[in-house]
């Protein structure tokens, strides 16, 4: 049960690319990823003619690594792994659209035990096992041509496996699959520890077995294989899986958060760390340019990235061969997918427009803002900027300056409205003054104290959750859930 792992590597790729700050040290280790050739093109097709790339993520029930070979015994019981019960499962999906044009990304959640049709003749069953169903097949296949490696099976049948589940997701969500991304259990640890833990908030103790959670409730920090354990659990939830996608996603915006406010990214010895496990951690498809991906990243917007999951049924529908499942409606799949993915920000559960939607985006692109961070939060800088890139603001220069008690916006000669523009968008009361000495067309923000993560566009979240129902179900009458000082909401 990978759980999260993949979504901790991706949101790591996203970040290094998005904020610039790791992609020269990204690109030198790039070539040490491990490839697979799982979709058509590979090798070298056109370019994705609808404006973005739409990338599968998948994590993977595995023991064995990217070469086949079986991990050892020791890292299996560090990290919970326990023994393979016959069958290769597929526990994390998410298919996420990165625009071309710089906009918000969007990853799409798909629950492990949704029920559909598993092109190829297999009919209709959990969504999770169309890898190990494929995989499967094209192991008796070899085996009967008379291979006999092993590794080479594991590979070998792992591409037709991929395969399989890439055609599965085409066929359910009416998406064209541009790149692939493989995690396994080995790395997730590294990944975590490499950011120094994420901070979670559940709202009951826990504990099972099955995963190795066992947490106590309230806020706390999970790294490593408590990590592991926190995004594997879905025994003994509420919800089941839907729990766990909850999970998932509060972990990514939890790490995304301490990624950005811990300097992660321009502490080298730590950034080293971090590039090694996400290197080791990862299979992507033949074709995929990944430098190009983190220049494509660079430009993304402040608001970075949206989580949704796929509407779905009634989740113990009763199923010949597979036990209980959850329902899922095709028509209305694709209908959700494609609204999602066609541009628009919201969802049927989200009628509020993002913030780059909002009324006069397009003439802030205009204003340039350098932020000054005077707040003492180390990266608040350029969280802030990256927040007001998200409200079609320029980018300027950050730095950081002497401690100050207030936040004050400053505007060059004759440019009140640019200034008021910027205040408006930071959410607060602050003072907007003249500054004679900035360039026309510049803005300058001083962060002071009195400026709080919650303030505003700017304290939004870089990664905005899913309003699924299995959040708010958790709360007394289904109110908003308890927010842990991290700004993430308490889980189930």
């Amino acid at each position: 049960m990978i759980g999260g792992k993949v979504a901790v590597a991706v949101v790591s790729l996203i970040l290094l690319g998005a904020t610039g700050y790791g992609y020269n040290k990204y690109s030198e280790i790039v070539d040490g990823y491990t490839t697979a050739n799982v979709i058509d093109g590979d090798a070298g097709g056109p370019k994705p003619a609808d404006g973005a790339t739409d990338i599968l993520l998948v994590g993977l029930d595995s023991r064995v690594d990217a070469q086949g070979n079986p991990l050892p015994k020791e890292q299996l019981a560090r990290l919970n792994g326990g023994k393979a019960d016959g069958e290769l499962n597929t526990d994390t999906i998410i298919l996420m659209r990165i625009p071309n044009d710089g906009s918000k990304g969007i990853g799409v959640s798909i629950p492990r035990d949704s029920y559909v049709n598993i092109p190829g003749g297999y009919g209709k069953h959990k969504i999770n096992s169309a890898y190990g169903r494929g995989k499967l097949s094209e192991m008796r296949k070899l085996k009967n041509q008379g291979i006999k490696d092993q590794a080479k099976l594991e590979v070998e049948s792992s591409k037709v496996g991929a395969r399989t589940l890439i055609d599965t997701i085409q066929e359910l969500t009416g998406a064209r699959i541009d790149n692939y991304a493989e995690v396994n259990l080995l790395g997730f640890a590294d990944i975590t520890d490499a950011v120094g833990g994420v901070p979670v908030c559940l709202v009951k103790a826990v504990n099972d077995s099955f995963s190795g959670a066992r947490f106590p409730a309230g806020e706390q920090e999970v790294s490593g294989p408590a990590a592991l354990s926190f995004v594997r659990q879905r025994h003994g939830l509420p919800n089941g899986d839907l729990d766990r996608i909850v999970r998932q996603q509060v972990f990514m915006k939890s790490m995304a958060t301490k990624v950005l406010s811990a300097g992660t990214l321009t502490d080298q010895s730590r950034l080293d760390k971090l590039l090694s496990a996400i290197k080791k951690s990862i299979v992507l498809n033949q074709g995929w340019n990944i430098v190009q991906f983190a220049k494509q990243m660079q430009g993304m917007s402040g608001g970075a990235l949206d989580f949704r999951t796929i509407p779905t049924g009634r989740p113990d529908l009763k199923t010949p061969e597979d036990g209980d499942a959850v329902e899922i409606k095709p028509a209305e799949v694709k209908t959700f997918v494609q609204g999602l993915l066609g541009g628009g920000q919201a969802s049927p559960s989200s009628g509020a427009p993002s913030p780059s939607d909002k009324p006069g985006s397009s003439d802030n692109k205009a204003i340039t803002v350098d932020v000054r961070n005077g707040n003492g939060k180390t990266g608040l800088a350029n969280q802030v900027s990256e927040a007001l890139g998200g409200k079609g603001f320029t980018a300027g220069e950050t730095s950081n300056v002497k401690a100050r008690t207030t936040t004050v916006i400053r505007h060059a000669r004759g440019e009140k409205e640019s200034g008021d523009k910027v205040a408006a968008a930071l959410g607060g009361d602050f003072t907007v003054e003249q500054d004679t000495t900035l360039t026309k067309g510049h803005v300058a923000v001083f962060l002071g104290k009195d400026y709080k993560a919650t303030s505003g566009f700017a304290g939004q979240p870089l990664l905005q959750l899913d309003p699924a129902p299995a959040l708010t179900q958790q709360q007394p009458g289904g109110s908003a859930p308890r927010i842990g000082s991290n700004g993430a909401p308490c889980v189930n």
